[in-house]
C-alpha cells in the first residue's frame, strides 16, 4: 500500500508535536520532517519519541535547502545533504528530499549528482531531488538553480514531484510522473494554479483539487501501475488561524489521496495523555483503592 504522509510545513510555525498530533487526528499514515532551527527536526532522539508517541513513522526528512534555513547545519550544502541522510538512518526514514543547487552555490552544483549517489550509497538512504521552478523578476527568468531546477535533467537515480513546482513551470504534472519514470519515488501532494509565464509570482501548494493540475489522475495512474513511492502532503494553511478550519483542510487532503489511490480513509481520535501501560496502572490503583475502603 502507499503511504500518505504529512509534511511538517503543512502546520509551520506550530511545534512538531503539533503536527503529529494533527497528521494523527486527520488520518495520515506517516510524516515527513521539515529540517529546521527548531532543534526536535534535527534530533532523532526526539523525533522518533515523537514517533512512537503518536504511532507515525517518519517516511522521510526534507533537506535544510530553504532560505529560513540557510545557517541550519552550517553553509556547505553538501554536509547539509549528508546529515539529512544520517538523520533519516538514524530515525528509519527510508527517503531524504533534496532541491537542486542554486546557481551560486556553484561548486555543490557542479558536483551535485555525484554527491547524491554517493550520498545514498553511503547512507543506504534514496536521495530523491525535487523538481523546482523559473524564478520571473522585472519580466526576466532568473537561472536560479544549476546546472537546472528539473531533475529530469540532472538524472538522479530518484526524484521528487512536487504538484506546486510543476504548476509554476507550466508543466502537466501526469505527464511528468510518466517522464520521471522508474525514477519517480517521492510525491509532494498539493495543488497550483497558474504558472510563472502567466503572471503567478506564488508557490501556492493548495489542498488537492483546489487547484488545476491533474492530482487525481496522476494518483490513479500510479495506483493503478503498483507504483511504490511515498506521497507527503504538503499543502500550505500558515494564514488559516482557526484550528478546526486547518484539521479540516488536512483531512480533505488526505481523504483525497486515499480516494484516488484506492484506499480506505480513516480519522483517528486524540490521543489520551499518558501511555496505555501507566493509564492501566492507574485504573488498577484505583480499584485496588476502592477495594480496601470497602473492606474496611
Amino acid at each position: 500500500m502507499i503511504p500518505i504522509g504529512m509534511s511538517t510545513t503543512c502546520v509551520f510555525p506550530a511545534s512538531v508535536e503539533k503536527a503529529f498530533k494533527m497528521a494523527r487526528m486527520a488520518g495520515f499514515d506517516g510524516m515527513e520532517i521539515m529540517v529546521t532551527n527548531d532543534p526536535v527536526t534535527q534530533d532523532a532522539i526526539a523525533l522518533r519519541a515523537l514517533s512512537e508517541k503518536y504511532s507515525l513513522p517518519i517516511l522521510s526528512i526534507h533537506a535544510p535547502t530553504l532560505f529560513l534555513t540557510t545557517f541550519v547545519w552550517g553553509r556547505d550544502p553538501g554536509v547539509k545533504l549528508r546529515r539529512s541522510a544520517e538523520l533519516a538512518a538514524a530515525v528509519g526514514a527510508p527517503s531524504v528530499v533534496v532541491h537542486p543547487p542554486f546557481r551560486w552555490q556553484s561548486g555543490y552544483a557542479e558536483n551535485f549528482v555525484r554527491v547524491v549517489a554517493e550520498t545514498q550509497a553511503a547512507t543506504s538512504v534514496e536521495i530523491c531531488v525535487e523538481n523546482m521552478f523559473p524564478w520571473k523578476v522585472g519580466g526576466k527568468n532568473l537561472k536560479a538553480y544549476l546546472p537546472s531546477p528539473d531533475p529530469i535533467d540532472m538524472n538522479p537515480d530518484a526524484m521528487t514531484l512536487d504538484f506546486s513546482h510543476a504548476s509554476l513551470t507550466g508543466r502537466d504534472s501526469l505527464e511528468y510522473a510518466m517522464a520521471m519514470g522508474d525514477r519517480l519515488r517521492h510525491i509532494h501532494l498539493c495543488d497550483g494554479t497558474r504558472s510563472v509565464d502567466e503572471g503567478n509570482m506564488f508557490d501556492e501548494h493548495l489542498v488537492p483539487g483546489y487547484g488545476n493540475q491533474p492530482v487525481a489522475e496522476t494518483l490513479t495512474w500510479l495506483a493503478e501501475n503498483e507504483w511504490t513511492g511515498q506521497v507527503v502532503a504538503e499543502v500550505s494553511l500558515h494564514k488559516i488561524r482557526d484550528e478546526k478550519t486547518k484539521l479540516r483542510m488536512l483531512k480533505e487532503t488526505v481523504a483525497f489521496a486515499k480516494l484516488h489511490l484506492g484506499q480506505e480513509h480513516e480519522e483517528r481520535e486524540p490521543l489520551t495523555v499518558g501511555s496505555v501501560k501507566r493509564r492501566q496502572q492507574r485504573k488498577a490503583s484505583r480499584r485496588n483503592l476502592k477495594s480496601a475502603r470497602d473492606t474496611d
